[in-house]
């Protein structure tokens, strides 16, 4: 299931360096510290010459200290640059040279399902698999994100995390981001899923002057929500997050937001959002014990909850 020079048609070898891995240290009372853990390891893909290397978020959110090693054995510290929460993209920036070429961008909207593709994660050959995109679709995450449509790959990668996705040009298409178990026709898949490479572009400048996407940022709960059984169950919430602030309790079946009937991860979010920016009054009524009760809550920002990342 590993690729080789002779099967693809671009320098497999250069594709294969510009994966690295990247070790976070994150401090014990960061926000995401009991959720994400202390210590991430995982992969970033260079994509400037400057050495510039995307990542998946969650790897470098709040890292306190990043270490970045190369294929040929260097090591580097790394500063964590920037966190996109609506996209999951992170930035980081090498405090070092890497003596790596970068990993040209393609288009995730030129792949379909049935499409041949590699997945690499950092230390080469024996760290690449073929893989196959078996689904192009939205998907919806309990912890407040939303891709319209991601790709979804098998089999899956044990190191998926800011793992490369390139297509059959040698090409980046997607960055590592879950490991999944999808029923797909008729029968459960394993694979992973990837947010796809385009979304950068529209924010990458603004990430690289402010650290964030460009406009206002989203409302946000913390509060961690499953669909079950065709429910909108509560199954977490973050301390101190406005949901917890405003009287939610685990347990809790969420059903209106602002009179609006939500019965639906992806239509739970929009609907959020459309009330407008963090800071905005939302009215939510959820279920609990079989009685609905009405709660208003103040959305916040997610960012603010978070340590900043620190260039020594």
């Amino acid at each position: 299931m590993q690729p080789k020079a002779d099967e693809v048609g671009f320098d497999l070898a250069a594709t294969l360096a510009a994966v690295v891995m990247l070790k976070a240290e994150i401090p014990d009372d960061a926000f995401t510290a009991s959720i994400l853990g202390t210590e991430r390891v995982g992969n970033g893909i260079v994509i400037r010459d400057d050495g510039l290397i995307l990542t998946i978020g969650y790897l470098i959110t709040e890292a306190e200290s990043i270490w970045i090693t190369a294929n040929d054995g260097t090591v580097v510290a790394g500063h964590s640059l920037a966190y996109d929460a609506g996209t999951g993209l992170g930035l980081v920036l090498p405090l070092g040279r890497l003596s790596v070429r970068p990993l040209a961008r393609g288009e995730a909207a030129t792949v379909v399902p049935g499409d041949d593709v590699i997945v690499i994660g950092r230390g080469g050959r024996a760290h690449a698999l073929k893989a196959q995109v078996f689904a192009k679709r939205e998907f919806a995450g309990y912890w407040e994100y939303l891709l319209d449509e991601a790709l979804f790959t098998t089999p899956p990668h044990p190191e998926w995390s800011g793992a490369a996705l390139v297509d059959e040009s040698g090409l980046l298409v997607g960055v590592g981001s879950l490991f999944v178990q999808e029923e797909f026709d008729g029968e459960t898949v394993k694979g992973n899923m990837f947010v796809p490479v385009d979304l950068l572009a529209p924010i990458l400048d603004a990430m690289l002057a402010s650290g964030h996407a460009p406009g206002p940022p989203r409302s946000w709960l913390g509060m961690y929500t499953v669909e079950d059984k065709g429910r909108l169950v509560v199954s977490g919430l973050a301390d101190g997050g406005p949901a917890d602030e405003a009287g939610v309790r685990l347990g809790d079946v969420v059903v209106e937001i602002a009179g609006e009937r939500v019965a639906e991860l992806a239509h739970l979010f929009r609907c959020l959002w459309r009330q407008g920016p963090a800071g905005s009054e939302v009215a939510l009524t959820i279920v609990r014990n079989g009685a609905p009760v009405h709660l208003k809550v103040r959305t916040g920002d997610r960012n603010a909850y978070l340590k900043k990342p620190r260039l020594q």
